[in-house]
């Protein structure tokens, strides 16, 4: 593995850490399309900060571009806020008109650049290593990996320092106002930190992909836990992960880095989105299905507690009079036998003493209005689920 390989990767890397950190609040806080828009609404103040400075390298135009990254949220918010459009139509309006304004900048003040997809959309890792970075004479490695590096280290002091009333302004604004804390200061801090890194990412891997190592990682963890560091933990190794097997793709394939790694994101949140334990969508339908029975079964039970004569409680009137079918049927009636609920004795279905007691139960719960109760109640009573 040569040293431009290496890195790549390690670039990819930091810039996978940098996004998964304030991409997974801006998922918690339902605020994933703001990351498009910010990435693309950047243009402006780095057009500006170059126009000023005459040095892309300048730290003038990362700042200038976080600046405009901010302007673009509260553009949104103030949109928003008229009542006259949601959330997602502001974004619709504001960031095209931003991106808009860099374009005409560059058109009228620098019309022989050139702006590629390569160059904006998908980035392009592969040349990062020869844009160096020498201090007296001695080249010290890729800009990029410094840039980005620094950002990283900067996003994990904020959030050690500040990761309490993060999670508690993420989670219930209200409180962290009665507590003291300023959930607008959190707010416009987590947009800056985002706009930020979406700027020093920019121009390593493009804005492609700094939206899906921002939100794809943060999403797939989502689907795996509740709780804030797992999921921190677990979006960044998804990111890291995903970027490191993009390359190798990439580099197997012979086709766009950045391309591969956010296909390689995409393939790995629908793997999760599916087969996820408790969130995904195979777990969602089979939860569904049981829930079905166990409705049916509860039903059921309280039909036989309603009915004391034989032909009410024969196993043919689930089929004849509540008109289910067959399949339905059987599984009702194993279900309720695994779980001790019933005994059939020549066909002649009875409540055990467990079912009676379960039946009343949920009569009471039903008539003092917990449904919701319901639920806890089978978990006592149930050793099988359906």
């Amino acid at each position: 593995m040569s040293s431009a390989q290496i890195e790549i990767q390690l670039i990819a890397s930091l810039v996978a850490i940098a996004c998964a950190i304030p991409g997974t609040f801006l998922v918690l806080r339902k605020m994933a399309l703001i990351t498009d828009a910010i990435s693309h609404s950047i243009l402006p103040g780095i057009v500006i900060g170059f126009f000023i400075t005459h040095d892309l390298s300048s730290p003038l135009l990362i700042i200038l571009a976080a600046a405009s990254g901010v302007l673009t949220v509260v553009l949104v918010e103030f949109i928003q806020k008229t009542g006259l459009v949601k959330e997602d139509t502001a974004i619709g309006l504001v960031f095209p008109a931003l991106f808009s304004i860099g374009i005409i900048l560059i058109a009228q003040n620098a019309n022989d650049v050139h702006l590629d997809v390569d160059a904006v959309l998908l980035g392009e890792l592969a040349f990062a290593p020869f844009d160096r970075l020498y201090i007296r004479g001695t080249d010290v490695g890729p800009k990029s990996l410094w840039i980005i590096g620094c950002i990283v280290v900067i996003t994990l002091g904020l959030l050690f320092t500040f990761f309490k009333e993060l999670k508690i302004s993420t989670f219930d604004t209200g409180l962290a106002a009665a507590l003291g804390l300023s959930p607008v200061i959190m707010h416009y801090g987590l947009m800056t930190v985002a706009s930020i890194t979406t700027v020093g990412a920019f121009d390593a891997v493009g804005a492609i992909l700094v939206i899906a190592l921002m939100i794809a990682p943060a999403a797939t963890a989502y689907l795996l836990t509740n709780d804030l560091k797992k999921m921190l933990r677990l979006a960044v190794f998804f990111g890291v992960s995903s970027a490191i097997i993009g390359y190798w793709v990439a580099h197997t394939l012979d086709t766009s880095i950045s391309g591969s790694m956010t296909t390689v994101l995409g393939l790995i949140f629908l793997f999760v989105y599916l087969f996820a334990p408790n969130k995904g969508l195979f777990s969602v339908l089979y939860r569904q299905k049981q829930q079905r029975i166990e409705v049916s079964l509860l039903t059921f039970l309280l039909h036989l507690g309603n009915h004391k004569e034989e032909d009410e409680r024969h196993v043919k009137h689930l089929n004849e009079h509540i008109n289910w079918q067959k399949v339905q049927s059987k599984s009702v009636l194993d279900l309720a036998l695994k779980n001790n609920m019933i005994t059939i004795d020549n066909d002649i279905v009875s409540l055990t003493k467990k079912g009676k007691k379960f039946t009343t139960k949920a009569i009471d719960y039903i008539i003092s209005n917990k449904n919701s109760e319901i639920e806890t109640m089978k978990d006592r009573f149930f050793l099988f689920r359906g």
